[in-house]
């Protein structure tokens, strides 16, 4: 069996995610803070058929997510993929014109830290093994969009997607793919296409075509 690896794992697009990837024989790994958050979330993909295991860590703590991934291998076997998408468990935005180092320091721990850690815990394999999906994702702020209210968030997370995208360069013709998904809508709260089960489609896709570097997810749709 292939596994998908979800970090960052809660009840909106990450149980999408993980429902969408379960659906298509894939064993599922849960990573989130809170056991009990992630101990639902297997008892509810259990019921539908899902093979899915939870695997506490926070991304800040990147020892206990290593720790996380390498539980995750011995259970489940080598990463087939891997969809990283923390969010802040106390988000502070800060405009552009009042940013400082203290204001960014948690955000590039979110975002830019945790994801170069969980992206390191597989991609050696995948690469060796020449077969695997690396998928991102984070607001549209990190780039594709201008938002100066979120100027922390958008410095961090817009550092986590160069190195996406310059990782999808850099992995050509490996066999190994990463792309990165901006989000720029409010999940859940702009209509059918920006509900989860709907942005999670994108995912399996981007998975299967292995085409796009990056994929602009509007309230309307792909972009």
């Amino acid at each position: 069996m292939s596994t998908a690896v979800i970090v960052g794992a809660g009840p909106g697009l990450g149980k999408a995610i993980a429902r969408r990837f379960g659906a298509e024989g894939f064993d599922i790994a849960l990573v989130g803070r809170t056991r009990q958050t992630l101990e639902k979330l297997e008892n509810e993909l259990t019921d539908e058929g899902i093979r899915a295991h939870g695997f506490v860590a926070d991304v800040t703590d990147r020892d206990a997510l290593v720790r996380a991934f390498d539980a995750i291998k011995d259970r489940l076997g080598p990463v087939e993929v891997l969809e990283y998408s923390p969010s802040p468990s106390n988000p502070s935005p800060v405009a552009a014109t009042d940013l400082s180092v203290e204001a960014l320091l948690p955000e590039l721990d979110v975002y830019l830290f945790g994801g170069v850690t969980a992206v390191q815990q597989v991609l050696p394999d995948m690469i060796a093994r020449k077969s695997g999906t690396i998928l991102v994702s984070t607001g549209a702020s990190s780039g594709p969009v201008i938002h100066p209210p979120f100027a922390n968030i958008a410095a961090a997370s817009g550092a986590l997607r160069n190195w996406v995208l310059n990782l999808n360069a850099g992995l050509r013709d490996s066999g190994v793919y990463a792309a990165h998904v901006a989000i720029a809508t409010w999940i859940g709260q702009e209509g059918p296409a920006s509900t989860p089960e709907a942005i999670s489609k994108t995912y399996l896709e981007l998975h299967r075509t292995r085409q796009q570097a990056e994929v602009l997810y509007t309230s309307a749709g792909v972009a």
